[in-house]
């Protein structure tokens, strides 16, 4: 976006919707996905209706939350308005209830959690800029957004984060992010419109993320033995 940066009460507009409400459709449909990944955790983990719905909180929520404490949105938009602590709420009691339907879907699940992984990037990435955040540190906190919440719910189930063990999970939401910064940042000779430029972004980072589980491509690990 080539306009200046608004304050936070009065959000930049795009071409075909302003940036507000992307955001808000963004945040919503990834809080729902990653919700419902975080409820299926909490199911298998044998985890009473009060827990799955813990973990599909922190796991829909938590990477958001993060975001808007480290860019200084205080309270939170998920303490401040009702859809977004309504969407995970949802999203675990359908996961809780129907959960044999949700476990037959493991490939589903997959695509559902890169998805999130993608509607979170964007979101996050142009929610920085769009309060005066840098390029560079806008795109980390598109990251930042994707995989928090992943992270606390691994942490909450006594797994090791995703993020962790090799999979290329924060790569593809940064690839994502930096998308989305270089759309919406006004470097490019054309200014286009953020709707479709969220839309890319999302794609650069759901492919990505779908061909790392194909093609079980893995980040760099140590080698040699582990101890010194």
């Amino acid at each position: 976006m080539t306009a200046p940066l608004a304050a936070p009460d009065a959000p930049v507009t795009g071409t075909f919707l302003d940036v507000g409400t992307t955001l808000l459709v963004l945040d919503l449909l990834g809080i729902v996905v990653f919700a419902a990944s975080g409820g299926l955790v909490g199911v298998r983990k044998e985890l009473d209706l009060f827990g799955v719905l813990v973990l599909a909180g922190v796991t829909g929520l938590g990477g958001g939350l993060l975001r808007d404490v480290l860019i200084g949105v205080v309270p939170p938009a998920a303490l401040v308005d009702w859809r977004y602590l309504l969407a995970p709420a949802v999203a675990g009691v359908a996961v809780f209830a129907f959960h044999p339907t949700f476990g037959r879907m493991e490939k589903v699940i997959t695509v559902l959690d890169a998805a999130g992984l993608a509607l979170f990037c964007v979101a996050g990435a142009l929610k920085a800029m769009d309060y005066g955040v840098g390029p560079l540190p806008a795109a980390l906190m598109g990251m930042t957004t994707a995989v928090g919440g992943g992270m606390m719910r691994d942490v909450l189930a006594g797994r090791v984060p995703v993020v962790f063990r090799g999979e290329l999970y924060a790569t593809p939401a940064l690839g994502g992010a930096a998308v989305a910064v270089v759309g919406t940042s006004g470097w490019l000779p054309f200014d286009p419109p953020v709707v479709v430029v969220s839309i890319l972004a999302a794609l650069v980072a759901l492919v990505w993320r779908l061909l790392a589980v194909w093609r079980n491509w893995q980040a760099p690990l140590p080698k040699g033995p582990a101890s010194v």
